[in-house]
């Protein structure tokens, strides 16, 4: 399976969170979309089908050191 770079999943780890204030904050049909997308795009990045699965996932991954190739 190919892996997101922890810099990108970082990135949507902070807009998940951010945009869930916002639709928490305010009911925003625009900002609701994004979040919709925002959790598409996480769940397709780590191989999840469900957001809380695909944060542990992020999360975990953004633990971890880049591994590298012998190549």
């Amino acid at each position: 399976m190919l892996m997101p770079h922890p810099a990108t999943l970082q990135s949507l780890i902070r807009r998940y969170e951010n945009l869930q204030d916002k639709v928490g904050a305010a009911d925003c049909p625009e900002a609701r979309r994004h979040l919709e997308d925002t959790v598409y795009t996480l769940c397709v990045s780590t191989g999840t089908r469900d957001v809380d699965e695909a944060l542990r996932f992020a999360h975990r991954h953004c633990e971890r050191p880049l591994e590298t190739t012998g190549a």
